[in-house]
C-alpha cells in the first residue's frame, strides 16, 4: 500500500491512478478527500480515502501507518493566513518524512521542483530547496523528484496560454522571453513516480523534463503553430509582472502569482547529471500530447 499526500491535486491524481494501474493499493491523504471520489478507476479494495492535514502529526501518523511507500505531492503556490511556503514545503515535508521513517516505510518520494535552491532570495524557490534538505535529514533514503513545469488538460500553465493565443492578438512576454523551459507532461510524471515505487533500487534525485527545450518565446510560437494562429509578442519587464502578480494574488483564483514570475526568471531545464524519465524507461511526450488529447 502506498500513502499519497496531496492525492487529489493536479499531479497527485495522476500519481494515484498510475499506482492503481500498476496494481498497488493506495491511501489518498487530503484535506478534501471527497474531491477524489468517483474520479479513479479502481476497486474498493484498492483505494481508500483519509482526511489529513500535513500540519497535524496525529493525522499524518495514521495515514502512513502500515504503508510500504509514501508520496508527498503537497505544494503551495500562494501564501495565506494559515499556510506559508516555509510551513508547507519545509516544516510539513519534514513532518511527513519523519512519520514515514518512524512507521518503517520502505520508500519515500518527495516532490519538489527543478530550480529548488535553499540559498535563493525567492521565498518560494528557497522553501523548495530547504524542504529537500529537511526531508533528507528526516528520511536519508528519500527520493527527491524535481519535475519541470508541468502541463496537462487541467493545468495552470499551458491552458491559460492557449486561451490567450486564441483570443488576444498581442501577447506580453516575461522579460525578453529568453528563459529556457522543458515542459513535462503531468501523465508522464505520474507514471515515473509509480515506477519509482515499483523499481529497486531507485536514484536519490530525479529531474523530469520533457523531450524539447524551448525559450518562452519559442514555446508560445510552437503553441500558436498548433492552434494555427500567429501573434505579436511584446517584452514586459519582470518588475511589471511582479506588480501585476502582487495584485492578482488578492483574487480567489489568481491568473499569475509572484512565485511564478520568480520561476520565469530562471531556466527550468533538467540537469543531464540527474536521473530522468529515460532512467525509468519512459519516453516523455511533448506539448503535442495536449493537442492530441483535446481532439479525442
Amino acid at each position: 500500500m502506498v500513502a499519497v499526500f496531496g492525492g487529489t491535486g493536479f499531479l497527485g491524481r495522476r500519481i494515484v491512478q498510475r499506482l492503481l494501474d500498476h496494481g498497488l493499493s493506495v491511501r489518498i491523504a487530503s484535506r478534501h478527500p471527497e474531491r477524489g471520489e468517483g474520479i479513479f478507476r479502481a476497486t474498493s479494495s484498492q483505494l481508500e480515502f483519509a482526511t489529513a492535514d500535513v500540519s497535524d502529526n496525529a493525522l499524518i501518523g495514521a495515514v502512513v501507518a502500515g504503508a510500504f511507500g509514501v508520496v508527498n505531492a503537497v505544494s503551495l503556490y500562494v501564501e495565506g493566513r494559515r499556510h506559508s511556503f516555509h510551513s508547507v514545503h519545509v516544516e510539513a515535508a519534514a513532518r511527513v518524512a519523519m512519520h514515514a521513517r518512524h512507521s518503517h516505510a520502505a520508500r519515500l518520494i518527495h516532490v519538489s521542483g527543478i530550480g529548488a535552491d535553499s540559498t535563493s532570495l525567492s521565498p518560494y524557490i528557497r522553501s523548495r530547496g530547504e524542504g529537500e534538505n529537511a526531508v533528507r535529514a528526516a528520511f536519508p533514503a528519500a527520493t527527491i523528484v524535481r519535475p519541470a513545469v508541468m502541463f496537462g488538460p487541467d493545468d495552470a500553465f499551458l491552458n491559460p496560454l492557449i486561451t490567450l493565443l486564441r483570443k488576444v492578438p498581442i501577447l506580453p512576454l516575461f522579460g525578453l522571453g529568453r528563459t529556457a523551459l522543458q515542459p513535462a507532461y503531468v501523465e508522464d510524471v505520474g507514471e515515473a513516480i509509480a515506477r519509482m515505487l515499483g523499481a529497486a533500487p531507485v536514484e536519490a534525485v530525479y529531474e523530469l523534463g520533457g523531450p524539447h527545450i524551448y525559450t518562452y518565446k519559442e514555446l508560445l510560437r510552437a503553441v500558436g503553430d498548433h492552434l494555427g494562429s500567429r501573434r505579436v509578442f511584446i517584452p514586459v519587464p519582470f518588475t511589471a509582472w511582479q506588480a501585476l502578480a502582487f495584485i492578482a494574488e488578492s483574487w480567489s483564483r489568481p491568473p499569475i502569482t509572484r512565485n511564478q514570475v520568480e520561476l520565469m526568471q530562471i531556466d527550468n531545464v533538467a540537469s543531464p547529471a540527474c536521473a530522468g524519465f529515460r532512467t525509468l524507461g519512459i519516453e516523455p511526450r511533448g506539448i503535442e500530447a495536449m493537442f492530441r488529447s483535446s481532439k479525442q
